[in-house]
């Protein structure tokens, strides 16, 4: 799920992930984009040097904008910076050309030992993309067993998530877990010792923890809704997802809205037709060879590309999203 939004140097710009298709997919660039995952700038620069008019920069960590102090007064007004999450992307602007979604944590953020996203790095137990809020800290000394199991394992598919969380509460109970390598230590102490190519056994935990706090799924929905009522007729979405619970939203929610419903069965009434709010372009976009061998990050994203017709918005329903949720928790 990691954006590749690496901390480069200014004068060497950020190329993000399946920029070249997303730019051949969505031709032509015009008018005004919204980049709702703003991050190291890649995608809007991308955007204003393929013929947008003007691109609004949201994102909801205030870091990014600092680091974009060097660039971005060379695109004068085309460039609109907000600090705001993409959940609320449809009250920052009306009638866009486009949209454009990078999920995820990005590797700028990941570099930063003291935002607490790496396993790899120690820090404080943070992972707050806003830099508010609740941490990760605050959610593994706080909550309870159970929550914590459900959290590790509808979030990051982690099959030990009960013993995991067993070991999180034990040790909490001697002191607080205020550290990645602490968290790391315990994590370790319940998996198999890693095999060589294989994931660090963090891996999933990590992302779980950092869903939960940036409740990462329901902004993912409420960015879908948003962009929705934010574009105009003609206008493209475009999402890039990191795994394949992400993705799954965003497929289900483009299926859901490409369709006019109805339906129904000899049991069951036929649901109400509705004019469709996107058409799909195209299938997932997974990157090529050559994008693979400059930057493997890029191994697991898809892009999935939509154009909004003239319909009138209207909520997702969610229950048929593939939104994980507690139901049965596997026995480990």
């Amino acid at each position: 799920m990691l954006a590749t939004a690496s901390a480069t140097p200014s004068d060497r710009p950020h190329v993000p992930v399946l920029l070249r298709p997303l730019l051949g997919a969505v031709a032509p660039v015009t008018g005004t984009w919204l980049d709702g995952t703003f991050g190291a700038g890649g995608y809007a620069r991308g955007l204003l040097e393929a013929g947008a008019e003007k691109v609004i920069g949201v994102d909801r960590d205030p870091a990014v904008f600092e680091l974009a102090q060097d660039w971005a007064g060379d695109y004068g007004d085309r460039l609109e910076l907000v600090q705001g999450t993409f959940g609320k992307l449809d009250e920052y602007a009306q009638g866009l050309a486009g949209v454009v979604l990078d999920l995820g944590v990005s590797s700028m953020q990941i570099d930063q030992a003291e935002r607490g996203f790496s396993f790899m790095k120690n820090g404080p137990l943070d992972m707050r993309m806003s830099q508010s809020g609740i941490t990760a800290a605050d959610l593994v000394n706080e909550a309870d067993e159970s929550t914590i199991a459900d959290i590790l394992y509808y979030y990051g598919e982690e099959r030990a998530a009960r013993r995991i969380a067993r070991l999180i509460v034990a040790r909490r109970a001697v002191e607080p877990i205020k550290t990645t390598g602490q968290l790391v230590q315990i994590i370790e102490k319940c998996l198999p010792r890693q095999k060589r190519g294989a994931s660090h056994p963090a891996t999933r935990s990590f992302q779980a923890l950092r869903i939960a706090v940036n409740d990462e799924f329901n902004e993912l929905v409420n960015g879908l809704e948003a962009a929705e009522r934010a574009l105009g007729p003609g206008g493209k979405l475009a999402v890039v997802s990191f795994h394949s619970l992400e993705d799954r939203i965003v497929k289900r929610f483009l299926q859901q809205r490409a369709s006019r419903g109805g339906g129904g069965s000899r049991y069951a009434p036929e649901a109400q037709t509705m004019e469709p709010g996107f058409r799909i372009i195209g299938k997932a976009i997974a990157a090529d060879e050559t994008e693979l061998a400059a930057n493997p990050r890029a191994r697991s994203a898809r892009l999935r590309v939509a154009e909004r017709t003239d319909a009138p918005a209207r909520r997702a329903e969610r229950s048929l999203l593939g939104i994980p949720g507690k139901k049965t928790r596997g026995k480990d």
